[in-house]
């Protein structure tokens, strides 16, 4: 019997008992569930609305379920509807009247948020580590290889010569930024609804800074009708599972394309690829391209909760039954792709020589040219048109930049000397990047050392 069946003459069919149950999904909260329900019952009995012993019994009680839970032992049935009626129906069964009381001066509506909130704030900690072993990985393959040169691409043409190691700092970058969004998250949803009960509070004197110490919340929530129809922590926790998914698609992608024939700047390792049921040479970056299509499904995640959200009055309605599943989805999605591109990273092996050569193709020693004419007066956009007839020369003559002779720079301006070589020389045009952030060997050491310091300050938050 459902525990709301007093007001029905009739229950529910076995379809719409189905369609309507949460339980599925929301099982995956017992542990916040319980924990929720003992901190409440403590509370109830501190503040004289229960009698102690019957706090005793309904902690003792909560805690069997809990071992029980965990034991796989306790039977789960789709007609208790949700994870907190099952929780509670197990209860009344074991401790008697004492589980019937568990429930004073609270609503199903604060108590599913708390739970939330309490889930939320545990799957931030499990990205949290995730997305450091990811910056780790990024960190180290940085620091192996720090005098591979490869090209730097804008509009996929290529650009100006680059380090791998600064190149791999850029991922570095944006998922430092995607652990503060996460971050982000957890404090926003480190607040504690509990005792909002349906929408308007209770009459019960509920201590609820007591409350919310016993469950490790920051601080309560302000306003009741806001805390049972808020979920926009659960917003935050989408969006910045979405944008670290774009991230790590993008990273693919260029795993993707590096392991190419084409390009051939890397080998994956064979335990993050796939052969071909047809051709035998194959050999596939599917994990790869796997985690570039779940992108998709991440964002979708956060568009359908900003969908079931957009047109809620308040307070609480239960479209936001909905707002479980794809944020778990989200979570365990970004979690298996950043486990997945942290192997991946770690694993490849980079062939320094194919990047080499690479850089030397695309002219992408004319910037440094068109500089070297500035710093001896020559205005920039003059010295920009001089080194575009030089790369115009060469596309004739299908040669570089460096095959011309003196004579060749000079026929196009006198201040041309023979120190000219200096700038078409990609160790000393990449070394010559020294500004902050910038692609030199020294900056990028330094980079190195900003990362690190980083990723030690975040890690620190994990424990």
């Amino acid at each position: 019997m459902a525990l709301w069946s007093g007001r029905f003459e009739e229950g529910a069919s076995d379809f719409t008992q189905r369609f309507g149950a949460s339980l599925p999904v929301d099982k995956q909260m017992y542990a916040e569930d319980i924990a929720g329900s003992r901190a409440h019952a403590k509370m109830l009995a501190a503040q004289g609305v229960i009698a102690a012993d019957d706090a005793a019994a309904i902690d003792a009680g909560l805690q069997g379920i809990l071992v029980d839970i965990e034991a796989g032992e306790f039977e789960f049935d789709i007609n208790d509807e949700d994870i907190h009626m099952s929780i509670e129906r197990a209860l009344t069964e074991r401790v008697g009247d004492a589980g019937a009381r568990l429930h004073t001066g609270r609503s199903r509506n604060d108590q599913v948020i708390t739970d939330t909130r309490l889930f939320a704030k545990k799957l931030c900690m499990q990205l949290m580590a995730g997305n450091v072993a990811l910056r780790h990985a990024l960190i180290d393959t940085a620091q192996r290889h720090p005098h591979v040169i490869m090209p730097g691409y804008t509009h996929m043409q290529h650009a100006q010569p680059v380090l791998l190691s600064h190149h791999m700092l850029a991922y570095y970058w944006m998922f430092e930024r995607d652990f503060a969004r996460i971050k982000y998250a957890m404090r926003a949803a480190d607040e504690s609804p509990l005792g909002s009960a349906a929408l308007a509070g209770t009459t019960y004197p509920l201590d609820r800074s007591m409350t919310a110490r016993d469950l490790g919340f920051a601080a309560t929530t302000q306003n009741s009708l806001d805390a049972v129809s808020n979920r926009d922590f659960l917003l935050d926790l989408d969006y910045a599972c979405s944008v670290s998914m774009m991230h790590l698609s993008r990273l693919c992608e260029e795993i993707i394309l590096w392991s190419t024939s084409e390009f051939g700047f890397i080998t994956l390792s064979d335990a993050y690829s796939t052969g071909s049921s047809i051709m035998p040479q194959k050999k596939n970056p599917d994990f790869a391209e796997l985690i570039r299509g779940k992108s998709g499904r991440v964002v979708g995640d956060l568009v359908a909760l900003l969908v079931t959200m957009k047109g809620l009055p308040l307070a609480y309605n239960k479209d936001m039954q909905e707002d479980k599943e794809g944020v778990i989805d989200a979570v365990e999605t970004l979690l298996d792709s950043m486990t997945c591109a942290t192997g991946m990273v770690a694993t490849m092996t980079v062939h320094k020589d194919a990047m080499m050569e690479s850089a030397r193709k695309g002219y992408m020693a004319a910037t440094d040219v068109a500089d070297y004419l500035a710093k001896k007066g020559l205005p920039f956009r003059k010295a920009h048109e001089v080194v575009g007839h030089l790369v115009l020369e060469c596309e004739k003559r299908g040669c570089g930049l460096e095959d011309l002779s003196l004579a060749d720079f000079q026929a196009e301006n006198p201040l041309f000397e023979a120190d000219i070589a200096g700038a078409l020389d990609l160790p000393a045009i990449v070394d010559a990047r020294t500004t902050q952030g910038g692609t030199g060997f020294a900056a990028v050491s330094d980079q190195v050392d900003a990362a690190v310091a980083s990723l030690s300050r975040d890690e620190a938050q994990l424990s």
